[in-house]
């Protein structure tokens, strides 16, 4: 486990996972900790319908965590911030975590069920998915007061919806003090106060995700970017609409970049916008520019879709670097 004062250190190297790499940054990761079952049907079964299954897996996931590995696996240091149970999924977690080289000193074991997740993968990749918060409900305001040090400490804070807003605001009206740099993965999407989306700086939902926040339809381009412009209106400065096999749709105050992305044989999406998300944060944090990064985000996502599962689809920075 890294320490406090590793977690503050400028530079560190360090070699994981058979990667080398010199790290030189430091991102917190808020969010939700989860035990995800998962199983392959030939499609997503309708209200009602039994369908056999297949291909049943334990693993571990949560936005959350699956971000904050994302981050690490790719390239930076990272701190977690979240909430597991008090049983074998959250001993399990936080080996998991330690072994990525996550620092998890800001991991609370409580006295709930670790989080976990149902999600059924059809034939064609696609997914849905039903969470049962468990420990991620316990997550408080008195957490994020606690990681304080390392939110400013870091250049980056990365959360996603999977734990209170209470907590999420507290933690970006700390960022916003510090000068860190806030991104917001709006997923699952629900209703957000306009106080929350005024602390985030870059905000990355996806079609279904950015039509549900702003109650508009999103079903071409021009939609899309006016349903970007009036989320941007609620606070962030960027927006970026992830698009699947389309790519990504970066909107700022002046401009919108469509950004294209590889295609390949999809088999499981279920990482996708978290891989994306890690990847997002961590070349932002090299000073990589905005739209340099989303192309490396998109690398990453792709491939992590041609991987069955969650934490075990996300690529390495390694891999990344050499898709092209």
């Amino acid at each position: 486990m890294l320490s406090t004062d590793e977690i503050s250190a400028n530079e560190e190297s360090t070699t994981r996972a058979g990667i080398d790499r010199k790290v030189t940054i430091n991102i917190v990761v808020l969010g939700s900790a989860n035990a995800d079952y998962s199983m392959r049907t030939p499609r997503i079964p309708s209200a009602g319908e039994t369908l056999q299954g297949s291909d049943f897996q334990f693993a571990l996931g949560g936005k959350g965590a699956n971000q904050a590995i994302a981050s690490a696996r790719l390239g930076g240091r990272v701190a977690f911030v979240a909430c597991v149970g008090r049983d074998s999924a959250g001993e399990l977690a936080l080996a998991t975590y330690r072994d990525a080289g996550i620092d998890v000193d800001a991991v609370s074991v409580v006295d709930a069920p670790t989080g976990s997740a149902l999600i059924f993968v059809d034939d064609a990749g696609e997914n849905c998915i039903g969470v049962a918060a468990g420990a991620n409900e316990h997550l408080a305001q008195s957490h994020a007061e606690a990681a304080s040090r390392r939110i400013a400490n870091a250049s980056h804070l990365l959360m996603q919806l999977e734990t209170p807003i209470a907590t999420i605001q507290a933690a970006a009206e700390i960022a916003r003090d510090c000068g860190t740099q806030t991104i917001l993965n709006p997923a699952p999407a629900r209703p957000l106060p306009r106080e929350l989306l005024a602390l985030v700086d870059i905000v990355t939902p996806n079609q279904t995700e950015l039509a549900s926040l702003t109650d508009m339809r999103v079903t071409s381009q021009t939609e899309t970017v006016e349903a970007a412009r009036e989320l941007q209106s609620r606070g962030p400065n960027t927006v970026i609409v992830t698009l699947g096999a389309a790519g990504a749709l970066v909107v700022t105050d002046d401009t919108v970049i469509p950004v294209e992305t590889s295609q390949v044989a999809a088999i499981d999406t279920t990482a996708a916008g978290d891989t994306f998300n890690g990847a997002l944060t961590v070349a932002l944090a090299q000073g990589e520019t905005l739209i340099d990064a989303v192309h490396f985000a998109n690398r990453a996502a792709a491939l992590s879709v041609t991987r069955r599962g969650a934490i075990d689809a996300i690529p390495t920075r390694v891999e990344v670097d050499a898709f092209r």
